[in-house]
């Protein structure tokens, strides 16, 4: 057992804040439920989790979803009243709104827009290795829209740029999809991030941070690119980095951004120390794996963030299994491994699962929300991502507490002081517990495959 030597709880609260998802029968969808009695001194009989406020672990940056072409599409040619309103929902902090703090966007296309593109796209033959003709252009009616709108409900929010490839005539495979970069393009396609990040900002749209490649192992979706390991970080080290540098650019590089089946592949370039100094962290999927790999990356290099960036659910969805699994494995599993983020894979499409790309755009993936005109269907992953960014907002920090078989869990302390614990019971009966924090404690119950946040 832990040796508890102080109490975060919030010390304004007399009771336990506490919201619901029964994911067994959707009976309770993220409904605030009764709050729950605090109290002192008693001694459990029951299985407790143990908070421990003492042991602190990593700041959180936010959670949120990918803000794809497809999505900011969609929510473009909604009416401007329902689109405000949706938005306020999303992206807002007050009331029933779900607080998304982070996004991640494509730079240029992503298999979620109609078509592939980059921002330098040339007739066939031609190159423009001093991006002259470098232009945002499709993003300009929609992706860059919507973000203005989101940036006026919530200013804070941070955003996270990643390509799925470089212009195709950088590549050895002159094709949107697969290929590598062409090493004599190292030097224009470091400048290609340096004009994106310097043609958002003129927008009003600060960058936050890139990765350099999404899926970088994967070269078969469209858009996408093969940059091995030596690849990528001779390109941050000798080109990136010093761009980055020269230009005055304080936007993080974040590298690899692709399974956990591969720790190897982001610790052999932090093990380089020219390649390491311009790199701020590691970014992470799970379609292979497990989750434990990003501990393995800190134990490396604990002096480097980590990030948990996508993670898809497949049409149609099932509450019952998705939102247990996701809860579980990044909620709680990516945070407790300490990623500083955790981003749903995508944030909206239509009803059939549109746009996507051909020749390996993903046809079955859910959004976190359907929209069919000004209709909206929330999905699992709304769900998912509104348990923990609602309440665990940008600054907490995870702290220590107990796990127990059947209730995984994590906790986190607030920049208000607030304490909160997001708890799932996966197992197939009904759950009694009681969680202590100090000399304080209370009793909860849930159902089976139920999600609760409590906030005290």
């Amino acid at each position: 057992m832990l040796t508890l030597l102080s109490c975060s709880c919030s010390p304004s609260r007399t009771g336990v804040e506490n919201w619901l998802t029964n994911t067994h029968d959707g009976s309770v969808l993220f409904e605030k439920q009764p709050a729950i009695p605090l109290d002192t001194g008693k001694e459990a009989n029951v299985r407790t989790i143990q908070i421990d406020g003492d042991h602190r672990y990593q700041s959180i940056d936010g959670f949120g979803f990918t803000l794809t072409g497809g999505s900011a599409y969609h929510l473009m040619r909604m009416s401007p009243d329902v689109r405000a309103a949706l938005l306020r929902e999303l992206f807002g902090t007050e009331g029933t709104s779900i607080g998304v703090s982070y996004l991640r966007v494509s730079i240029g296309a992503s298999d979620l827009n109609a078509f592939p593109f980059s921002y330098n796209d040339l007739p066939e033959g031609q190159t423009d290795p001093e991006l002259i003709q470098f232009d945002l252009g499709p993003d300009r009616d929609d992706v860059i829209p919507i973000l203005k709108e989101i940036l006026a409900i919530y200013p804070e929010l941070k955003i996270m740029g990643s390509p799925w490839s470089p212009p195709k005539w950088m590549k050895t495979s002159n094709d949107t999809r697969g290929g590598s970069l062409k090493p004599d393009y190292y030097p224009a396609y470091a400048n290609y991030f340096v004009r994106y990040i310097e043609q958002m900002q003129a927008e009003g749209i600060r960058i936050d941070a890139v990765t350099v490649q999404n899926e970088p192992l994967h070269p078969g979706n469209n858009p996408s690119l093969l940059m091995l390991a030596d690849e990528m970080g001779a390109f941050v080290k000798n080109h990136l980095g010093p761009a980055f540098e020269q230009a005055g650019i304080d936007t993080k590089i974040i590298i690899y951004d692709h399974n956990c089946d591969r720790p190897d592949y982001p610790i052999s370039i932090l093990d380089d120390p020219d390649a390491k100094k311009y790199v701020t962290g590691s970014a992470f999927h799970l379609y292979g794996g497990t989750i434990d790999a990003l501990s393995t990356v800190h134990e490396k290099h604990p002096d480097r963030e980590l990030h948990f960036t996508e993670q898809w659910m497949g049409a149609p969805g099932d509450l019952s299994t998705d939102m247990p699994y996701h809860t579980k494995q990044l909620t709680i599993g990516a945070t407790r491994n300490w990623s500083r983020t955790v981003l749903e894979w995508n944030l909206a499409n239509g009803p059939d699962h549109k746009p996507h790309t051909d020749r390996g755009g993903c046809d079955r993936c859910l959004g976190g929300i359907t929209i069919a005109g000004d209709e909206v269907t929330r999905n699992p992953a709304y769900y998912v991502v509104a348990h923990a960014a609602k309440f665990v907002r940008p600054g907490s920090v995870r702290i220590a507490s107990s796990e127990i078989d059947g209730l995984p869990n994590v906790a986190f302390v607030t920049p208000t002081d607030d304490t909160v614990l997001i708890v799932l019971n996966e197992t197939n009966a009904v759950q009694a517990f009681h969680v202590k924090n100090g000399e304080r404690y209370f009793e909860a119950t849930l159902q089976q495959g139920a999600v609760a946040t409590y906030i005290f």
